[in-house]
Protein backbone atom coordinates (compact mmCIF):
# COMPACT_ATOMS: atom_id res chain seq x y z
CA UNK A 1 0.00 0.00 0.00
CA UNK A 2 1.17 3.68 -0.75
CA UNK A 3 1.93 6.08 2.02
CA UNK A 4 -0.25 9.42 0.87
CA UNK A 5 2.65 11.57 3.15
CA UNK A 6 1.75 15.19 2.46
CA UNK A 7 4.99 17.01 4.95
CA UNK A 8 7.89 15.42 6.69
CA UNK A 9 10.71 16.58 8.84
CA UNK A 10 12.81 15.48 11.88
CA UNK A 11 9.74 15.62 14.12
CA UNK A 12 6.63 14.68 12.45
CA UNK A 13 5.09 12.82 9.74
CA UNK A 14 1.46 14.13 8.28
CA UNK A 15 -0.32 12.03 6.12
CA UNK A 16 -3.51 11.27 4.02
CA UNK A 17 -5.20 8.39 5.83
CA UNK A 18 -7.15 6.58 2.80
CA UNK A 19 -10.63 5.08 4.41
CA UNK A 20 -10.50 1.54 5.74
CA UNK A 21 -7.18 1.68 6.80
CA UNK A 22 -6.79 1.69 10.37
CA UNK A 23 -4.66 3.92 12.87
CA UNK A 24 -3.41 0.94 14.70
CA UNK A 25 -4.74 -2.88 14.37
CA UNK A 26 -3.60 -6.03 16.80
CA UNK A 27 -4.65 -7.56 13.45
CA UNK A 28 -1.84 -10.44 11.55
CA UNK A 29 -1.98 -9.58 7.93
CA UNK A 30 -4.06 -6.57 7.92
CA UNK A 31 -1.89 -2.92 6.87
CA UNK A 32 -1.98 -0.11 9.45
CA UNK A 33 -0.65 3.29 9.47
CA UNK A 34 1.68 2.71 12.10
CA UNK A 35 3.09 -0.10 10.68
CA UNK A 36 3.15 1.26 7.78
CA UNK A 37 4.99 4.38 8.86
CA UNK A 38 7.76 2.07 10.73
CA UNK A 39 8.25 -0.04 7.32
CA UNK A 40 8.87 3.29 5.79
CA UNK A 41 11.16 4.65 8.41
CA UNK A 42 12.88 1.08 8.28
CA UNK A 43 13.55 0.80 4.62
CA UNK A 44 14.84 4.70 4.39
CA UNK A 45 17.64 3.29 7.20
CA UNK A 46 15.71 5.65 9.64
CA UNK A 47 14.71 4.40 13.82
CA UNK A 48 11.50 2.76 13.26
CA UNK A 49 9.58 4.89 16.17
CA UNK A 50 6.11 6.32 15.05
CA UNK A 51 4.40 8.25 17.65
CA UNK A 52 0.72 7.77 17.54
CA UNK A 53 -0.83 11.19 18.98
CA UNK A 54 -4.75 11.00 17.65
CA UNK A 55 -6.90 8.57 15.61
CA UNK A 56 -9.44 8.39 13.14
CA UNK A 57 -11.93 5.89 12.57
CA UNK A 58 -10.53 2.99 10.63
CA UNK A 59 -13.54 3.88 8.03
CA UNK A 60 -13.04 7.67 8.09
CA UNK A 61 -10.31 8.86 5.78
CA UNK A 62 -7.88 12.21 6.07
CA UNK A 63 -5.09 14.00 7.96
CA UNK A 64 -3.26 12.79 10.24
CA UNK A 65 0.15 13.73 12.31
CA UNK A 66 2.45 11.00 13.27
CA UNK A 67 5.63 11.84 15.82
CA UNK A 68 8.75 10.39 14.82
CA UNK A 69 10.78 10.90 18.04
CA UNK A 70 8.95 10.26 21.87
CA UNK A 71 9.72 14.41 22.41
CA UNK A 72 7.81 14.98 19.71
CA UNK A 73 4.68 12.77 20.28
CA UNK A 74 4.30 13.73 23.92
CA UNK A 75 4.26 17.16 22.64
CA UNK A 76 2.17 16.63 20.13
CA UNK A 77 -0.16 14.36 22.59
CA UNK A 78 -0.58 17.47 25.36
CA UNK A 79 -2.39 19.40 22.55
CA UNK A 80 -4.18 16.91 21.45
CA UNK A 81 -5.10 16.30 25.16
CA UNK A 82 -6.04 20.22 25.83
CA UNK A 83 -7.85 20.68 22.69
CA UNK A 84 -5.75 22.85 21.35
CA UNK A 85 -5.64 21.26 17.50
CA UNK A 86 -7.84 22.45 15.41
CA UNK A 87 -9.49 19.69 13.47
CA UNK A 88 -11.59 20.57 10.58
CA UNK A 89 -13.78 17.67 9.03
CA UNK A 90 -16.06 17.40 5.94
CA UNK A 91 -19.32 15.28 5.78
CA UNK A 92 -21.74 14.29 2.88
CA UNK A 93 -25.13 13.44 4.70
CA UNK A 94 -28.74 12.86 4.40
CA UNK A 95 -30.83 15.95 4.61
CA UNK A 96 -30.59 19.42 4.44
CA UNK A 97 -29.79 21.57 7.66
CA UNK A 98 -32.92 24.78 7.78
CA UNK A 99 -29.46 26.71 9.14
CA UNK A 100 -26.80 27.04 7.00
CA UNK A 101 -24.57 27.45 9.78
CA UNK A 102 -24.94 26.20 13.66
CA UNK A 103 -23.52 24.87 16.37
CA UNK A 104 -24.21 21.52 18.09
CA UNK A 105 -23.87 20.42 22.01
CA UNK A 106 -24.68 16.80 23.26
CA UNK A 107 -23.88 14.88 26.03
CA UNK A 108 -22.28 11.30 24.89
CA UNK A 109 -22.41 7.73 26.69
CA UNK A 110 -20.06 5.51 25.31
CA UNK A 111 -20.92 1.43 25.32
CA UNK A 112 -17.86 -0.21 25.26
CA UNK A 113 -19.78 -3.59 24.47
CA UNK A 114 -21.02 -2.50 21.10
CA UNK A 115 -18.81 -0.22 20.22
CA UNK A 116 -20.74 2.68 19.93
CA UNK A 117 -22.13 6.12 21.41
CA UNK A 118 -25.31 7.80 21.89
CA UNK A 119 -27.42 10.71 22.78
CA UNK A 120 -28.01 11.10 26.80
CA UNK A 121 -29.56 13.56 29.13
CA UNK A 122 -27.71 16.38 30.81
CA UNK A 123 -26.44 14.52 33.79
CA UNK A 124 -26.34 10.93 33.07
CA UNK A 125 -23.15 9.21 35.08
CA UNK A 126 -20.30 8.70 32.82
CA UNK A 127 -21.72 10.83 30.08
CA UNK A 128 -19.38 13.56 28.16
CA UNK A 129 -19.92 16.68 26.89
CA UNK A 130 -19.67 16.69 22.54
CA UNK A 131 -19.73 19.97 21.02
CA UNK A 132 -18.87 20.69 16.98
CA UNK A 133 -19.89 23.75 14.45
CA UNK A 134 -21.37 22.43 11.07
CA UNK A 135 -21.32 24.99 7.78
CA UNK A 136 -23.18 23.62 4.38
CA UNK A 137 -21.05 24.18 1.53
CA UNK A 138 -23.11 22.03 -0.91
CA UNK A 139 -26.46 21.16 -1.05
CA UNK A 140 -28.52 19.14 -4.07
CA UNK A 141 -30.85 15.82 -4.36
CA UNK A 142 -31.38 15.69 -0.88
CA UNK A 143 -27.92 15.41 0.43
CA UNK A 144 -25.74 18.18 2.14
CA UNK A 145 -21.72 18.70 2.19
CA UNK A 146 -21.22 19.84 5.40
CA UNK A 147 -17.86 21.43 6.83
CA UNK A 148 -17.24 20.78 10.38
CA UNK A 149 -15.28 21.80 13.22
CA UNK A 150 -14.27 19.68 16.50
CA UNK A 151 -13.97 21.30 19.86
CA UNK A 152 -14.19 18.04 21.75
CA UNK A 153 -13.35 15.14 20.58
CA UNK A 154 -15.77 11.90 21.78
CA UNK A 155 -15.82 8.63 20.67
CA UNK A 156 -17.58 8.85 17.16
CA UNK A 157 -18.57 11.86 18.04
CA UNK A 158 -19.47 13.45 14.37
CA UNK A 159 -21.39 10.37 13.51
CA UNK A 160 -23.65 10.52 16.53
CA UNK A 161 -24.54 13.95 16.45
CA UNK A 162 -25.37 14.40 13.22
CA UNK A 163 -27.39 11.36 13.23
CA UNK A 164 -29.40 12.30 16.33
CA UNK A 165 -29.49 15.99 14.75
CA UNK A 166 -31.54 14.08 11.87
CA UNK A 167 -28.35 14.51 9.06
CA UNK A 168 -26.76 11.17 9.08
CA UNK A 169 -23.79 10.56 7.32
CA UNK A 170 -23.88 8.57 4.06
CA UNK A 171 -22.23 5.41 4.12
CA UNK A 172 -23.03 5.00 8.00
CA UNK A 173 -24.60 1.61 8.37
CA UNK A 174 -23.84 1.92 12.45
CA UNK A 175 -25.67 4.97 13.27
CA UNK A 176 -27.61 5.47 10.18
CA UNK A 177 -31.53 4.09 9.81
CA UNK A 178 -31.38 5.07 6.15
CA UNK A 179 -28.68 3.32 5.23
CA UNK A 180 -29.75 -0.19 6.99
CA UNK A 181 -32.93 -0.12 5.14
CA UNK A 182 -31.53 1.38 1.77
CA UNK A 183 -28.01 -0.72 1.88
CA UNK A 184 -26.45 1.98 -0.69
CA UNK A 185 -23.00 0.13 0.15
CA UNK A 186 -21.84 3.44 -0.05
CA UNK A 187 -18.47 3.79 2.07
CA UNK A 188 -18.62 6.51 5.10
CA UNK A 189 -18.51 9.89 3.58
CA UNK A 190 -16.50 11.45 6.67
CA UNK A 191 -12.85 13.29 5.83
CA UNK A 192 -10.48 15.02 8.29
CA UNK A 193 -9.53 17.32 5.56
CA UNK A 194 -7.42 19.92 7.90
CA UNK A 195 -5.78 19.48 11.24
CA UNK A 196 -3.41 22.63 12.94
CA UNK A 197 -0.91 22.10 15.68
CA UNK A 198 2.41 24.08 17.14
CA UNK A 199 5.18 22.17 15.60
CA UNK A 200 6.88 20.25 18.57
CA UNK A 201 10.33 22.13 17.34
CA UNK A 202 9.35 25.59 16.27
CA UNK A 203 6.37 26.03 18.41
CA UNK A 204 4.73 27.91 15.69
CA UNK A 205 1.04 27.18 14.54
CA UNK A 206 0.77 24.64 11.15
CA UNK A 207 -1.82 23.52 8.88
CA UNK A 208 -1.94 20.69 6.74
CA UNK A 209 -5.20 20.19 4.34
CA UNK A 210 -6.01 18.23 1.31
CA UNK A 211 -8.78 19.04 -1.22
CA UNK A 212 -12.59 18.38 -0.48
CA UNK A 213 -13.49 14.64 -1.26
CA UNK A 214 -16.95 14.60 -1.90
CA UNK A 215 -19.16 16.09 -4.51
CA UNK A 216 -22.75 16.09 -5.06
CA UNK A 217 -23.77 14.87 -8.43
Amino acid sequence: MDIRIIYEDEAIIVCHKPPGTAVQTRRLGEPDMESLLKNYRAGRGEPPYIGVVHRLDQPVQGVMVFAKTKEAAAYLSRQISAGLADKCYYAMVHGVPEKKKGRIADELLRDAGTNTSAVVAHGTAGAKHAELSYEVVASKGGRSILKIKLFTGRHHQIRVQLAHAGFPIVGDRKYSFRENLSRSGEPLALCSYKIGIKHPLTHRKQEFEIDKPFTLS
